[in-house]
């Protein structure tokens, strides 16, 4: 059972994830679950020639096979926000003094508006998830289990040319903020202060 699974049950989304807290990192679910996420960089299989293509996917199979823990693999698709982004260019025609560059610059504003409007922009995000079982007792030593598991699977994944980086407890609320209040998410972002209250809530 992990947590990114929605319920059409009508409740709250704490009850519908199933998450007690976060700490140092890490996930804590009811049962003395435990869960760490690494967010893995991609790569672009289509542009490889076919013997690194072919070289890939050995690697991969010899990375799979190497693997001393279960992981889960999962991949976000989610819709770019781009108001920040259209705001930063926005900003820079008011600063720039040369009319030929304001004239560019609002040029591309322009366009990437009208772009937006009839065409969703939509990023692949990507994450490997590592779960861990504990006593409930001993949380250094659960955690000490899951970064050495972490570490396996980031030299595994470094062979193949990926990066991974493992999510922050600020990070992880995110994740899950985000994915179940879209809206919410982007108006009121979660700061350390809210990551903070939770823990003295839950934990």
């Amino acid at each position: 059972m992990f947590a990114l699974q929605k319920s059409n049950k009508k409740v709250s989304s704490r009850l519908q994830i199933s998450i007690k807290g976060v700490r140092d990192g890490v996930l804590l679910l009811p049962h003395n679950e435990y869960r760490l996420v690494l967010s893995i960089s991609s790569i672009n299989f289509e542009l490889k020639s076919e013997a690194e293509q072919d070289a890939l996917i050995d690697t991969y199979q010899n990375f799979l096979n190497s693997l001393g823990c279960d992981i889960q693999i999962v991949v976000r698709i989610r819709e770019l926000d781009m108001d920040k982004y259209i705001a930063e260019f926005e900003s820079r025609v008011k600063h720039e003094k040369e009319s030929i560059y304001q004239e560019q610059l609002t040029n591309y504003t322009t366009f990437v508006r009208s772009l937006i409007q009839t065409n969703k922009i939509l990023a692949r995000q990507f994450y490997i998830v590592i779960p861990q079982n504990g006593n409930g007792d001993d949380f250094d030593s659960v955690k000490e289990q899951l970064h050495l598991n972490a570490e396996i699977i980031a030299k595994g994944l470094a062979r193949m040319g990926m990066h991974s980086t493992q999510l922050t407890s600020l990070e992880l609320l995110d994740l899950f903020y985000s994915f179940y209040n879209p809206g919410q998410a982007k108006r009121q972002p979660i700061t350390e202060q809210t990551l903070e209250l939770l823990n003295r809530s839950y934990l």
